[in-house]
C-alpha cells in the first residue's frame, strides 16, 4: 500500500467523497482484517469491529491531517480499529458480568417502584432535551457510546479539553435538573 496515496483518500472522505471512501475501503478492509483476525478469533466480533470502524472513519475523516509522517493514515486506521476492537471486547466482559436474573412469573415489581423509574426516566429525558446539541453529542459519546474523551474528540472534531468541558456542563445541568 502506498501511505501516501491512503492519505490522500482519507482527506478525499473529509469532503464527503464517498468513491474514495469506497476506494479507501478495498485497499485497507483486508488488511485490517488479518490483524484483526490475529487479535481476535470470533468473525463476528471481528466484522462488527471492522463496521464500526470504517463508519468511525467517515465520521471522523476530517480530524485527520494530512501533515503527519508518511504512513499515518494506515496507523491511524489501525488506531481506531484497535480501539474499537478493545470496546467490543469490554462490552463483552461487562455482559458476561452481569448475572442474569431470572424473576418469578408471579413476581412483579412494586407500583411505587414503577412510578419512580417513570418520573426519574421522565425527568432525565427533559433534562436531556433541553441541553445544546453540541453538548448531548459529547456526552452520548463517552457515556453512551463508552469512548475515550480522545476518542469523542476525534468523533466530534473539536479539542480533548472542549469535549471534557462539554461533559462537565452536561453532568451539571443533568444534576440540578434531578435535583
Amino acid at each position: 500500500m502506498d501511505a501516501a496515496d491512503e492519505g490522500e483518500l482519507v482527506r478525499r472522505v473529509a469532503r464527503g467523497d464517498r468513491r474514495a471512501f469506497d476506494e479507501l475501503y478495498r485497499r485497507t478492509a483486508p488488511w485490517l482484517e488479518v490483524r484483526l483476525r490475529r487479535r481476535c478469533a470470533d468473525p463476528d466480533l471481528v466484522a462488527e469491529v471492522l463496521q464500526d470502524t470504517y463508519l468511525a472513519v467517515w465520521r471522523a475523516a476530517g480530524s485527520f491531517a494530512g501533515a503527519q509522517p508518511r504512513g499515518s493514515a494506515v496507523g491511524w486506521l489501525w488506531t481506531i480499529a484497535a480501539h474499537r476492537l478493545v470496546d467490543a471486547f469490554r462490552r463483552r466482559a461487562r455482559k458476561a458480568r452481569v448475572p442474569q436474573v431470572q424473576l418469578m412469573p408471579s413476581t412483579a415489581p412494586a407500583a411505587e417502584d414503577e412510578v419512580m423509574a417513570a418520573r426519574v426516566g421522565q425527568e432525565l429525558e427533559q433534562a436531556l432535551l433541553v441541553l445544546p446539541p453540541e453538548v448531548r453529542a459529547a456526552l452520548r459519546a463517552t457515556v453512551l457510546d463508552g469512548l475515550s474523551t480522545r476518542e469523542a474528540s476525534v468523533l466530534l472534531g473539536v479539542p480533548e479539553n472542549t469535549v471534557k468541558s462539554r461533559v462537565r456542563r452536561a453532568r451539571i445541568a443533568l444534576r440540578e435538573a434531578l435535583s
